[in-house]
């Protein structure tokens, strides 16, 4: 008797109780023990809504109609209760905040476990077990609240791993991770898959994914599938603009295309006499005896795209904590034009740096997306007929119109993500901080919004901390690596990212378009998107 499909998703459509729109429209799928299968498509597009779907959030805790069934293990989840959903199908979300409870790391881990009701002995091997098995039982006893975002990652994977799901559904699990914890997660997913688990990934990172060979692809579009296939047919299949595909496959597409337009960043600005931010000596530490930042001396100029580059918990997110005044040093000082930050309160920086947090959640609390974008500027006391036109410049560049009176916190953490990205646009500041801004978001709605914002006339300088290496090569004219606290490397990108045995030690991947950028440099003589190297004569 032939054995029913681990999951089987069968013609199946929601739409969200607030909205008047399908999210998803008749998708069906089926997947068997030991497959990897990778969903992609664009931000808003109804992935996440899929995820849902599965895990049966949707319609427990996100309401609105639903139609088609959704089996696990032959049964109908419709009949079941989360708690028992959850037992099968473990969930890692987009955001760790959102699913990180506990004030320690073991509490978290021993999370899902404690409300199983297991013994106090299977508790503890389990979750110690799932700590070693992803290699961050040194994080045991660490506060949740100090740990970066990437390090959450890993908690809350371990959390959901301890509870030993027959199916694991990973929701964008690379964002937060630096490229070689996401090789290392990778490579994990494939050898959990070879023991028998469902690995179901939803990710905008394709190339990477592709690394580890899933089983099948689907990619989706408006809330339905528009491929499904083997990972070999979606090269030919997919549009190269609207996903990350390997360098070579690009240039060979894109050279049947027209050039790309050339693009000035930072148009107009010139180098000025004075640093706009300078670091003197600066070290900082959360928790005593552990220090985040140590002896940082830096400068950032006008003109200057700065790629921040690190592993998790380098201390990038610190960094730039301290530049908009957010933190203070333990010792040394930071000056913003010129005057230390321990002299000026959060809102004086605002004026200089615009700030966007990694997580959206952290900042985004109004009941509108409209008025979302206008407290900023209203509380720099920007005249309304500004405010008007910095808002709508705002919702254009981050391909937020429709959305306007939308809540921020009811849309999908891609869409929150622009949201909070449009915010501080609507500022406008003279310095840009943006912490991971492609998170969530499609290689088209990225690309985009990124060559719109480096052509602001507004600018002075932009900064970026980003684990993505090809957003560094495509946009940077400076790339600062950190580790463990220090300034390990600074300078022009074809300098700081030609050293692969440095970025080994440093945790990072090099991709295939830093491959054929330093192939190439003795003729382009600067880094390049694949769609420009297309067309450069050999």
């Amino acid at each position: 008797m032939a054995q029913d499909p681990l999951l089987v998703v069968d013609n199946v459509s929601f739409r969200y109780r607030e909205r008047e729109e399908l999210a998803i429209k008749d998708i069906s799928l089926q997947l068997e023990a030991g497959e990897v299968l990778l969903i992609a498509g664009a931000s808003g597009c109804g992935k996440t809504t899929l995820a849902r779907v599965i895990n049966g959030l949707i319609p427990r805790s996100y309401k609105g109609e639903l139609t088609g069934r959704i089996l696990i293990h032959g049964q109908d989840t419709s009949d079941m209760s989360l708690a028992r959903i959850s037992q099968n199908v473990g969930t890692v979300l987009q955001d760790p905040e959102r699913q990180i409870l506990g004030t320690k790391v073991i509490n978290e881990v021993a999370f899902g476990l404690e409300n199983a009701g297991l013994s106090r002995v299977e508790i503890l091997e389990r979750a110690e077990g799932s700590m070693n098995y992803l290699r961050i039982a040194d994080l045991r006893d660490r506060d949740t609240f100090n740990l970066s975002g990437g390090e959450k990652q890993k908690v809350a994977l371990a959390g959901v791993l301890a509870m030993e799901p027959s199916l694991l559904l990973l929701d964008e699990p690379l964002a937060s991770l630096d490229p070689a914890s996401a090789l290392d997660a990778l490579r994990l997913m494939r050898e959990l898959a070879d023991e028998g688990i469902a690995i179901l990934i939803v990710e905008h990172r394709v190339e990477d994914v592709l690394k580890i060979s899933p089983d099948r692809m689907l990619f989706m579009m408006d809330g339905e599938v528009v491929y499904e296939g083997s990972t070999e047919g979606v090269a030919q299949s997919v549009d190269y603009h609207e996903v990350k595909l390997p360098a070579r496959i690009v240039i060979g597409r894109a050279a049947e295309d027209p050039p790309p337009a050339k693009i000035e960043f930072l148009p107009g600005v010139a180098p000025g006499d004075e640093p706009l931010v300078r670091f003197d000596h600066v070290s900082f530490f959360y928790e005593e005896g552990r220090d985040v930042l140590q002896d940082i001396n830096l400068m950032i100029n006008a003109g200057d795209i700065i790629a921040i580059l690190g592993p998790n918990g380098a201390g990038k997110t610190t960094l730039v904590k301290h530049a908009i005044g957010l933190l203070k040093p333990k010792s040394g000082n930071v000056f913003v034009e010129g005057k230390d930050t321990r002299d000026l309160s959060v809102a004086e920086v605002a004026s200089t740096l615009g700030y966007v947090f990694q997580s959206p959640s952290h900042m985004l609390f109004a009941p509108s997306v409209r008025d979302e974008l206008t407290f900023g500027p209203s509380n720099l006391g920007h005249s309304s007929e500004e405010i008007e036109k910095e808002v709508q410049r705002s919702i254009d560049i981050m391909n937020l119109s429709g959305m306007e009176e939308y809540p921020p916190l009811a849309l999908s953490f891609g869409q929150q993500k622009r949201v909070s990205i449009a915010a501080i646009l609507a500022m406008g500041s003279k310095i840009l901080v943006m912490d991971e801004p492609t998170a969530g978001q499609d290689y088209k709605n990225y690309m985009d919004f990124m060559d719109s914002i480096l052509q602001l006339p507004s600018f002075e300088s932009i900064l970026f901390i980003t684990h993505d290496v090809d957003l560094a090569v495509v946009y940077a004219n400076r790339v600062i690596l950190l580790n463990e606290g220090r300034l390990v490397g600074d300078g022009k990108p074809q300098e700081v990212l030609s050293d692969y045995k440095h970025l080994e030690k440093w945790r990072l991947v090099p991709t295939s378009l830093l491959d054929v950028n330093l192939e190439m440099f003795v003729r382009t003589q600067r880094f390049m998107r694949a769609e420009a190297l297309a067309h450069i004569p050999s």
